[in-house]
């Protein structure tokens, strides 16, 4: 089976020096890949920038932007089985480059801030038979936050996470998930090392997969 799995943060950049981004590791996507790829499947791992070194046999396709995120996802999209997006895209970017360094001036600065592609949306609009998979990081009503993405980006299964709890940080080593199905089912996973949970997240994808291709 063919998978996408996205990871780490993207940067929109401000000028050369200067960009809004995330502290995304990277691990959870890359330990999602290593489990893929454990199992048989052909892995493009679509990463932003991180400082980690891609699972053997994996497809690495380093990405900066949301929008060359996306540009890649869609472009190995057919024939995919499973899309998981572990990014954690940038929401906005700024609406001008400065292919210059802005300079620092003696009063304030703003920004004019556009959205970045919703790779996750169109996703969604676009899958077909592809078992999709999102990630909610919050801070807060993490049950309800994550169940509403769910609905509106028509995912087959997401992954809420409690960004400010113990241990569940993006740099953390473990992760404790709250799991949602496309009928509703919500399942509190304890607290686990982010491979034990990635092949947790493989072992549903492939449940659900095996269960389309039974219908």
């Amino acid at each position: 089976m063919k998978f996408i799995v996205t990871a780490g943060p993207t940067r929109e950049f401000l000028d050369p020096f200067r960009f809004i981004s995330n502290p995304s590791s990277g691990k959870m996507g890359f330990a999602l890949a290593r489990a893929a790829r454990e199992r048989g499947g052909e892995v493009a791992l679509i990463s932003g920038p991180v400082v980690l070194d891609p699972p053997p046999g994996v497809e690495l396709v380093p990405v900066t932007s949301a929008r060359r995120m996306r540009d890649e996802v869609f472009r190995r999209l057919p024939g995919a089985g499973a899309v998981i997006m572990a990014a954690a895209v940038s929401d906005y970017r700024p609406a001008r480059y400065s292919r210059k360094k802005l300079k620092k001036g003696p009063g304030r600065l703003s920004l004019d801030l556009v959205r970045t592609p919703d790779i996750l949306g169109e996703l969604g609009r676009k899958k077909g038979e592809v078992v999709l998979v999102g990630f909610s990081a919050e801070t807060e009503n993490i049950v309800d936050n994550a169940a509403e993405k769910l609905k509106s980006k028509n995912l087959d299964l997401i992954v809420g996470n409690d960004i400010s709890a113990p241990g569940s940080g993006f740099a953390a080593e473990t992760n404790r998930a709250v799991v949602i199905d496309r009928t509703g089912v919500v399942e509190e996973w304890p607290l686990l090392t982010k491979n034990e949970l990635a092949e947790r997240i493989i072992d549903r994808v492939l449940t659900i997969r095996a269960g389309r291709g039974r219908s």
